[in-house]
């Protein structure tokens, strides 16, 4: 760290939803991490844990004011509903980055390696903006779950969307690259895919996945197509161009067909039947309902961005108030590019 650089203010922001049997877990191991790093001069000692309450059922919100209550290191965002992971970390950023200088992003299970954390202020010391917690093993998921995965990331890479295989939302980012993502005003972003945009230095740190310890998953099949889906949809119009090629395929093969049956008009062996004309029919009425609903969801993107309703709404927040109230000012953290190799 070069003399102009201060010691950074960190915030660690974890999205929660139905957290309640993890969340004393996690808040324990967090606390643990942040106290090492505040006693090693590597964090201000006004650092903050930020959860986001993504409108839990259960007590997930309870216990987070009563963690706030016993530490200040504690705090937490309330959605006034649920509006989905990437709108609580969207949230969770939003508000830290007016006062933190570094944030980092971690699933309230603690399947991340959460002692990752200090590699990832090293590196924030070393001058990148953005680290990367990146899988190195997949093995604890299931066979479906590792195949579906590498079949998706081999697909986004096809339609040309740069995305970290194998990295989920476990990253840290400098205030500068999270300001840059808050210029992404999407309804729903994708925000692996527009982290990889915004060109700031960066470096990954692999690590390998441990199981859920209590609670269960928040990512059921149905979650994951539509996270795909908004993945695909958001980057790219390689859906469109599909449907025009294959369009153009179909018409030529129409043509083609055309031709083969006038030549075996004048050769007099035409055989009459319905079975063609059926399964023409079928395949055609069966590409255009498929097209008419690949356009559609564009459309249908389109309308819900004009509309420019609000990603979320916060319902209770105890971060600002934390810095507000004592009227804190914002630390001046200053990366050291030329240390990176």
């Amino acid at each position: 760290m070069t003399k102009k650089e201060t010691t950074p203010r960190l915030t660690l922001v974890v999205p929660c939803y139905n957290e309640e049997p993890m969340l004393p877990t996690s808040a324990r191991v967090l606390h643990d991490i942040m106290t090492r790093l505040i006693t090693a001069q590597q964090i201000t000692a006004d650092s903050k844990i930020l959860f986001v309450d993504d409108g839990s059922q259960d007590r997930t919100w309870g216990l987070i004011t009563q963690l706030r209550h016993e530490d200040a290191l504690f705090t937490g965002l309330k959605f006034s509903r649920n509006y989905g992971q990437e709108a609580a970390l969207m949230a969770g950023m939003q508000v830290a980055h007016r006062y933190a200088d570094l944030i980092i992003t971690i699933d309230a299970d603690l399947q991340d390696d959460p002692q990752l954390i200090f590699k990832m202020v090293a590196q924030a010391h070393a001058g990148f903006d953005i680290v990367y917690g990146v899988r190195n093993d997949r093995s604890t998921d299931t066979w479906f779950k590792r195949s579906t995965a590498e079949g998706f990331y081999w697909f986004m890479k096809k339609m040309g969307v740069e995305l970290v295989p194998n990295h989920s939302d476990f990253r840290l980012m400098s205030r500068r690259a999270v300001a840059a993502l808050m210029q992404f005003k999407e309804s729903h972003p994708f925000i692996r895919g527009i982290i990889p945009q915004l060109g700031f230095p960066s470096t990954r740190l692999y690590y390998k996945r441990a199981p859920r310890q209590a609670g269960t998953s928040k990512y059921p099949l149905r979650k994951m197509i539509r996270f795909a889906l908004d993945g695909l949809f958001s980057f790219s119009v390689a859906p469109i161009r599909a449907v025009l090629y294959a369009g153009i395929i179909i018409c030529g093969g129409a043509l083609a067909m055309l031709l083969w049956i006038l030549i075996q008009h004048f050769r007099g062996m035409v055989v009459t039947g319905w079975s063609s004309i059926m399964l023409s029919l079928w395949f055609l009425g069966g590409f255009q309902l498929v097209a008419i609903s690949i356009i559609g969801e564009y459309v249908g993107r389109s309308f819900t961005e004009a509309k420019h309703r609000p990603r979320f709404i916060i319902q209770t927040d105890t971060f600002t108030p934390a810095f507000t109230d004592t009227k804190s000012t914002v630390t001046e953290f200053h990366l050291d590019h030329q240390s990176i190799k």
